[in-house]
């Protein structure tokens, strides 16, 4: 199912674990969703579509 190649590469593997970083950090600055703003958000769209990319390319991709 997963490019064990792709996900073993340092580039993958840096960007996932930014993009995770990104994520838990927005739930770290402000843990009441019910005060977010959308800036706030925005940087959750933001760093989920970068962490739903980094997935969507580790897909193996039969052909």
């Amino acid at each position: 199912m997963f490019n064990l190649e792709k996900i073993s590469s340092f580039e993958w593997i840096g960007q996932t674990l930014a993009s995770l970083c990104w994520i838990i950090s927005v739930f770290v600055y402000e843990s009441d969703i019910s005060q977010w703003g959308a800036g706030d958000w925005l940087q959750l769209a933001a760093a989920s579509s970068w962490m739903v990319s980094n997935l969507a390319s580790a897909v193996k991709v039969d052909s």
